[in-house]
């Protein structure tokens, strides 16, 4: 493998000093992730990164990036010294950036980064070598981390930009200088950093403050902050273009089916007609590959290639993945759908998912309840300010609930939800993921597909962990999985 980082390119870009000689094939800030060759990064974040130092040179690192010698370190080890590592950094991801080849896409919004980021991966890789962020590196660390880690010869680069507070994507956008810079929606998420909606759709549109000369803005038209977004993309002299589903966007969704685990979508593109297919649910989806689509043609590439490519993309752990959980051996017992969307969640994303749990096809007469079931496992939405608790009960008026058999439900917040739910719907409510999550298994049946959906921070995955014990896990890729 060749050579991300030499000792003398390192240090040219960081300004720090140190033994010379070796040579990074990668970049690293997690012993547990780190691989041989790896330059380790020694941040300060939750722990101090200098406490691995020594280990991350025992698993094979080639240098580590640090401001101080660790104790436990040898005099002759290869550490790159510098003043401060995340500045250090910050100076590698301007270095890799300058010498990139690769033209650059940066993605933000409210809901559907993630998921947009991973299709953009998918559907470049038709045309060239991409590079993209891991997980959800978006932050403050994750953006330089994966400039860092940006391989010489790329062709593409997708970096997911992400935001808790006011201030913090315009910087990380001057870092990726993107030739693309998409907005996939603005909704109330963070919302107690911000006074309102508004503020927050002028901190999504900053992503548009690095962009390159003769950059292309990539907005969505349907959302009521559309002319904040607008306002600023004239304001920094981007080209524009626009996708949605009302009115008459140039990249135009006309029609989302769903059918098991897939969706077919059908757009009109500068007046041309396109279909394509994902092999995962939801409109919102398709949506966000609406976006994708108007980035490949701002890149000057093949639509109709592009379109191909986006059928070979699936939902990734956490954010819509599906799951057949079969019970017993050989699935004597029967079988269960888990629809795995717990990393995250806002009214936004929630409505969405139970768009997806409404179209998903129960099976009958396997289980000891002869009908199968739609079940959702709900934990706190979190970070949405001094309405959070009006914010979880509006959830009971979303019209794809009636479509819903049971909704439990876990956390201070969701109890607002809880209480405000029909009768005939309303599950269980625990004080705590964990609490639910120990009776998941009792509250699903053979036949059930379940939906766990929630903010990180609430530990909705602990529901989902539950779930795929109950029986063999494997992935549901096939529209017919789930046919009655």
């Amino acid at each position: 493998m060749s050579a991300l980082w030499t000792a003398e390119e390192a240090q040219e870009a960081t300004g720090g000093t140190g033994p010379t000689g070796w040579s990074a094939t990668g970049v690293s800030i997690d012993t547990r992730s780190l691989e041989p060759g790896d330059l380790f990064v020694a941040l300060k974040d939750v722990r101090d990164g200098h406490d691995f130092v020594a280990q991350a040179l025992e698993k094979g690192a080639a240098a580590a990036l640090v401001s101080r010698r660790p104790e436990g370190v040898a005099e002759d080890a290869p550490l790159l010294m510098v003043d401060d590592v995340l500045p250090a950094l910050e100076a590698l991801a301007v270095a890799a950036r300058a010498r990139a080849k690769a033209k650059v896409v940066a993605v933000t919004g409210s809901v559907g980064k993630t998921g947009t980021k991973e299709m953009l991966r998918a559907t470049l890789a038709a045309f060239g070598t991409v590079h993209a962020a891991e997980k959800s590196f978006n932050n403050h660390w994750g953006v330089p981390l994966t400039l860092a880690r940006m391989p010489r010869d790329a062709d593409f680069a997708v970096i997911e930009i992400g935001m808790n507070a006011p201030g913090e994507i315009a910087p990380l956008s001057r870092l990726a200088r993107p030739h693309v810079g998409i907005v996939t929606t603005v909704a109330a998420v963070h919302a107690a950093a911000f006074r309102d909606v508004r503020g927050i759709a002028r901190e999504k549109a900053s992503i548009l403050e690095g962009l390159e000369p003769g950059g292309t803005a990539v907005l969505n038209r349907d959302i009521e902050t559309y002319p904040t977004l607008r306002y600023r993309a004239l304001k920094v002299g981007a080209r524009t273009t626009t996708f949605g589903a009302k009115g008459r966007p140039p990249f135009r969704l006309v029609s989302a089916r769903i059918s098991g685990a897939t969706t077919v979508a059908r757009a009109r593109i500068r007046g041309h007609r396109l279909m394509f297919k994902l092999a995962a649910p939801g409109r919102h989806l398709a949506e966000n590959a609406m976006a994708v689509l108007a980035a490949v043609e701002a890149l000057g590439l093949d639509l109709a290639q592009a379109a191909l490519a986006l059928g070979h993309w699936q939902a990734p752990q956490g954010r819509g993945a599906r799951w057949r959980v079969n019970l017993g051996e050989a699935a004597l017992d029967g079988s269960i759908v888990l629809i795995d969307d717990a990393y995250n969640a806002n009214p936004t994303s929630m409505g969405a998912a139970f768009e997806v749990l409404a179209a998903a096809a129960p099976k009958h007469d396997i289980g000891r309840v002869a009908r199968g079931r739609r079940v959702a496992f709900l934990t706190d939405m979190l970070e949405l300010g001094p309405k959070a608790a009006e914010f979880h009960a509006e959830l009971a008026q979303h019209p794809a609930l009636a479509t819903c058999d049971r909704i439990h439900t876990a956390g201070p917040l969701m109890q607002a939800l809880h209480h405000a739910l029909p009768h005939d719907k309303r599950g269980e409510w625990h004080g705590e993921a964990e609490a639910l999550a120990r009776r998941a298994g009792r509250l699903l049946d053979a036949g059930d597909v379940a939906l766990v959906k929630g903010s990180k921070g609430s530990k909705a995955a602990l529901i989902v962990d539950a779930i795929l014990k109950l029986g063999q896990a494997t992935a549901a890729h096939e529209p017919d999985d789930e046919e009655p």
